[in-house]
């Protein structure tokens, strides 16, 4: 099973990568609790669920813990799930301008300053963008674009898993190689 955890900056475009992932097949999920991950990729990853690829979208609202994030990933890692990491970021300016238009506040604005709001959920993401397995940012792709940067991922992770699968069917890797191989 493909599990693909969708964050970064709120108004990074998470909410458009999400819905195009579900046009994509994939199974999705936005802003479930942190502390129900590890149960989600269990029920998911079970036999009979039917279900190839998901996508979990993950973001500041809600109270989310995220300093637990990268214990959960890793421990998923360890558990043999394929977990890729998607970050989708933008410029400070243009996320100040999407939130200005939509005339939405910033869920981590408690003063209504957008900009502080910002640069607290920046460096709260910190961490978690620097060991994603992609980074995109939004600043200025179209929709259009941000689609052809998700395909041209997709692509790129099915060729290494087929590779992967063939190898490891011949013995010429195990499942730690694989990993190793797939988190470079």
């Amino acid at each position: 099973m493909r599990f693909v955890i969708v964050t970064g900056m709120s108004g990074g475009g998470k909410s458009t990568a999400m819905k195009m992932l579900e046009d994509a097949g994939f199974y999705c999920a936005d802003n479930m609790p942190v502390a129900l991950i590890d149960k989600f990729a269990e029920l998911l990853a079970m036999p009979n669920s039917g279900i190839q690829k998901a996508a979990l979208g993950l973001d500041v609202r809600a109270d989310q813990s995220f300093k637990d994030i990268k214990k959960i990933i890793a421990s998923l890692q360890a558990s043999q799930y394929s977990v890729e990491v998607l970050f989708l970021e933008s410029s400070d300016q243009v996320l100040l301008k999407r939130y200005k238009e939509t005339r939405r506040v910033h869920p981590l604005s408690s003063d209504g300053d957008i900009m502080q709001g910002i640069m607290a959920e920046r460096q709260l993401l910190a961490s978690i963008r620097e060991t994603a397995d992609y980074v995109i940012d939004t600043t200025q792709l179209l929709t259009r674009e941000l689609k052809e940067e998700l395909e041209r991922i997709s692509i790129a992770v099915e060729t290494l898993q087929l590779w992967s699968e063939r190898m490891i069917a011949t013995g010429a890797i195990d499942m730690e190689q694989y990993h190793a191989i797939k988190n470079k």
